[in-house]
């Protein structure tokens, strides 16, 4: 029996399991290429035992596609389905024998000329396949100005703590503990701190960890949890204040919400020792 350390590791199955597919679709014929996208696409750096398999199916006509969206005997015929569930019009999330994930959608030829996605990289192509399918001909979203950023940033704080104060503590936390940090990351983008590039640009909170350091965004403040909304509120009012300028009407409207909320969490907290 082999021992665990000569065992493949989870990025070495999430290619070969992309090896396996390209091999069952050359064989079909009417599979034009395979895209790795993510860390199975052009960061492959960035893959490890916590990977997923996240691609792209490229077909020769909506025929081809609707029968790959129909029937998985092609993903089958790769790897083992235990699971799986339509979640798009396009494509699938499934878990496959082994606790490998994949999440991939199916586009024909012609689709690709209008769909987003960011790039990626050619696991498989036919040999008559059209070259840059990789690359996408909409153009990847940018993000809204620096002046946008920093006002919905300050505006979900103001509404979250409204929201906070009127009980509403779900919905306040998801304003300032998930929009409003969003906006921040965006805005420190902008400022041009931190290192590196963006992860994902369809998702900004992606690698967060790697790019800024607690000077910047210390998350054990800005996220502390659904009692804490005051201190959320005013580490990120303070952040802003320190690196962009702010108008001073809407920083002490912020400010007054913040001691509101704070006294409400104190009053709460009484109440039920």
């Amino acid at each position: 029996m082999p021992s665990s350390a000569t065992q493949p590791t989870v990025p070495e199955r999430l290619l070969a399991f992309l090896d396996r597919l390209g091999a069952v679709l050359e064989e079909r014929g009417d599979a034009v290429a395979l895209l790795g996208l993510g860390s199975v696409g052009r960061d492959l750096h960035r893959l490890d035992e916590h990977s997923d398999a996240d691609f792209f199916v490229v077909v020769d006509d909506a025929a081809a596609r609707d029968r790959y969206l129909a029937d998985l005997d092609w993903l089958e015929a790769a790897h083992p389905v235990v699971w799986s569930f339509e979640n798009s019009r396009a494509g699938r999330k499934a878990l496959l024998e082994g606790d490998l994930f994949a999440e991939y959608a199916v586009f024909s030829l012609a689709e690709m000329d209008t769909a987003g996605y960011p790039p990626g990289r050619i696991h498989w192509r036919r040999a008559d396949a059209p070259a840059g399918l990789e690359v996408p001909k909409v153009p990847v979203p940018q993000p809204d100005s620096l002046e946008h950023q920093i006002g919905e940033a300050v505006t979900n704080l103001y509404v979250g703590l409204h929201r906070d104060l009127r009980g509403e503590r779900l919905t306040a936390t998801r304003f300032i503990q998930g929009y409003a940090v969003d906006r921040w990351v965006t805005v420190l983008g902008h400022l041009g701190l931190g290192t590196g590039d963006p992860q994902d640009v369809f998702v900004v909170d992606r690698g967060v960890e790697r790019r800024f350091g607690p000077d910047l965004l210390p998350l054990a403040e800005l996220v502390p949890g659904y009692e804490r909304n005051a201190l959320a509120a005013q580490t990120l009012l303070d952040l802003l204040e320190a690196h962009v300028e702010l108008d001073p009407t809407v920083v002490a409207a912020v400010r007054d919400l913040i001691v509101r909320s704070r006294a409400a969490a104190q009053a709460r907290a009484r109440s039920s020792a």
